[in-house]
């Protein structure tokens, strides 16, 4: 009988841990020696628990950055590498490819077959081309709308256990639950929204456990994709959402392309912050990769909760972290909720410390906003102090994280929020209950 071969796999503490859990951790012909992690800062230089990892991993596997993948191979005797984060540019997977060649490593991807967990409930999907497009924006629209056809819908959020490993199933039902929870500011950003309409969203790092307890106390699972990753259940309904903001990447980031070519109903989004050039080429681009499917424009409406603190003031402008840094996005929601209200926002950049000065060398297409960067406790810290020392009348938070709670910020604090509305017939709404109809009834 052959030794197991052994592994690296290519991650971002997310897709990297569920390939691991679901085709690694009981298989006997591998040996996963270490994950690498890129992306989210603070991951490196830790251990995958023992925990999770199973008998043949009693003491955890270790993590490294990705930069030192060149030497893994070497020091570990590595055969097989194995991607497995989302969100980057086609060239930058073959990049790696390439890399794991010119070591003598074979390179690979998991795919839907390998990867995917069958619920006994129907699944609808929401993922997106890239991230920032909207998707939990759309997945509480459709909560909502299977709601008023009488399913009760709990979500399940694409993993971000950036501050903890071991914790395998998380539920959140409350605002309370998110602030209390010491989880990290981009977590917050995803759950919050999720609780403060009454609805429940798990996330967590062990997906086969988090699914059975979603079960229980939902009839519809919806997943809620993060960056522009596939789904880890097998959906019945898979709505994809295009953002015309950024027209041309649909086929051009891994794995967006495959959510585009997969989907069983196209969402292009913010159409009414979009040009008529930026929604012709979004769908010619949806028709060109996925000519089955149906395409629906939705409105991305916002409003702001203290619309007198923004109005014709000062302000800083606080946005969603990932969609203005791997996302690519000079701007986001709150910069586009502070215009329409004629406020004058203020450019944060020279008064940036520590981590966040280095975000903006990092990312050097981000604008006059701030990213809400809050991965430790230090980095929460440093947001507060950029914060504190920008010259501003308000606050306004783009991102949907309640920083006021969890950063003491001195000056006035305003949210925006955003729903997603339908524009035309038939709706999304209509789309949706009408294929779960005929898939699982």
């Amino acid at each position: 009988m052959n030794p197991p071969r052994k592994a690296i796999i290519l991650g971002a503490a997310g897709r990297d841990f569920h390939n691991f859990n679901v085709f690694f951790r009981g298989h006997a012909g591998y040996r996963v020696v270490a994950f690498t992690a890129t992306q989210i800062p603070y991951i490196e230089h830790r251990t995958y628990p023992a925990s999770l990892s199973g008998p043949l991993y009693p003491a955890g596997i270790p993590i490294f950055p990705e930069s030192e993948l060149p030497g893994l191979i070497r020091r570990f005797g590595v055969q097989d590498i194995f991607f497995a984060y989302s969100d980057v540019p086609h060239a930058h997977v073959m990049h790696l490819a390439s890399l794991a060649f010119s070591c003598g490593a074979s390179f690979h991807l998991l795919g839907p077959d390998d990867t995917m967990l069958k619920s006994a409930k129907p699944v609808v999907a929401v993922l997106a081309a890239r991230t920032g497009a909207g998707k939990s924006t759309v997945t509480r629209y459709l909560r909502a709308a299977l709601a008023e056809s009488g399913r009760r819908a709990v979500a399940v959020r694409h993993p971000m256990p950036y501050g903890r490993f071991d914790k395998s199933v998380e539920r959140y039902a409350t605002s309370r639950d998110v602030t209390d929870s010491g989880i990290t500011v981009e977590e917050m950003e995803e759950y919050q929204q999720h609780v403060d309409e009454g609805g429940v969203v798990f996330s967590g790092v062990d997906y086969g456990a988090i699914l059975e307890r979603a079960e229980a106390e939902a009839d519809v699972i919806l997943w809620d994709g993060g960056n522009n990753d596939m789904a880890f259940y097998r959906p019945d309904v898979t709505v994809v959402v295009l953002d015309p903001l950024r027209p041309g990447e649909e086929d051009a980031y891994f794995p967006g392309e495959a959510n585009v070519r997969a989907a069983d109903i196209i969402v292009i989004n913010k159409a009414n912050a979009a040009g008529p050039e930026g929604l012709a080429r979004a769908r010619a681009a949806a028709r060109a990769l996925n000519p089955a499917a149906p395409v629906v424009q939705m409105d991305s409406e916002a409003t702001v909760d203290r619309p007198e603190l923004i109005e014709g003031k000062n302000v800083l402008v606080v946005e969603d972290g990932p969609s203005i840094t791997h996302g690519g996005l000079s701007e986001a929601v709150g910069a586009w909720a502070a215009r329409r209200l004629g406020a004058r926002p203020v450019d944060p950049r020279p008064y940036a410390v520590g981590s966040l000065r280095a975000a903006y060398e990092n990312f050097p297409r981000m604008g006059a906003v701030l990213p809400a960067l809050g991965y430790s406790a230090q980095q929460l810290d440093e947001l507060r102090r950029t914060i504190a020392a920008t010259p501003c009348d308000a606050v306004l938070l783009g991102t949907p994280a309640d920083l006021a709670q969890v950063a003491g910020i001195a000056q006035p604090v305003a949210r925006a929020r955003f729903a997603a509305r339908d524009t035309g017939s038939p709706s999304l709404r209509e789309l949706v209950l009408e294929r779960l109809r005929s898939v699982r009834e």
